[in-house]
């Protein structure tokens, strides 16, 4: 994957931001309402065919009252697209894509929420994975599970994954 510090991501209010900007987004974003709860959440979701897209969606909800969102579209080369055609080779690699940014994102939070004074009411534990007791990917859960949380995160799966069948989703 792409570096992610020289990365875009999309924003419908912001337009192009630098992962950098991302990150001012939210804490801008949690510090115009620091009484509020918050709620980071990953998701990444892929399209199928010859020109395969991962669409990673970084989700911010004011728990209550709406939310934010972020997404980097990740393509590869048509020669590439062939290694993914099986579902399960994208499910992962939209779980591995998932982790890394969420890896990231965290710690690049960390680190500003650090040099601030202000506290912030919020959770980032959760991965989004587009997939769940029905359909294809009923076989994968414990597998997308598990990858999931040896990266340090909780998994939420469908109907429950809305950042990753929801939001990345309409991106495919």
């Amino acid at each position: 994957m792409q570096d992610i510090q020289k990365t875009k991501f999309f924003n419908p209010t912001k337009g192009s931001l630098s992962f950098e900007g991302v990150t001012k987004e939210i804490f801008n974003y949690l510090r115009e309402k620091p009484e509020n709860f918050y709620d980071i959440v990953v998701g990444c979701d892929s399209s199928s065919g010859v020109n395969i897209s991962f669409p990673v969606a970084i989700v911010v909800l004011r728990v209550g009252f709406g939310g934010r969102f972020f997404l980097k579209k990740i393509k590869h080369p048509q020669s590439f697209s062939k290694r993914f055609q099986n579902i399960h080779q994208r499910v992962l690699n939209e779980i591995l894509i998932s982790c890394e940014i969420a890896l990231n994102l965290r710690e690049t939070l960390e680190k500003e929420f650090q040099k601030n004074p202000e506290r912030f009411n919020y959770q980032f534990r959760y991965i989004h994975a587009d997939v769940g007791e029905g359909g294809k990917t009923k076989d994968m859960i414990k597998e997308v599970v598990g990858l999931i949380k040896s990266n340090g995160f909780e998994a939420k799966i469908k109907p429950e994954a809305f950042a990753a069948s929801v939001v990345a989703d309409r991106f495919t």
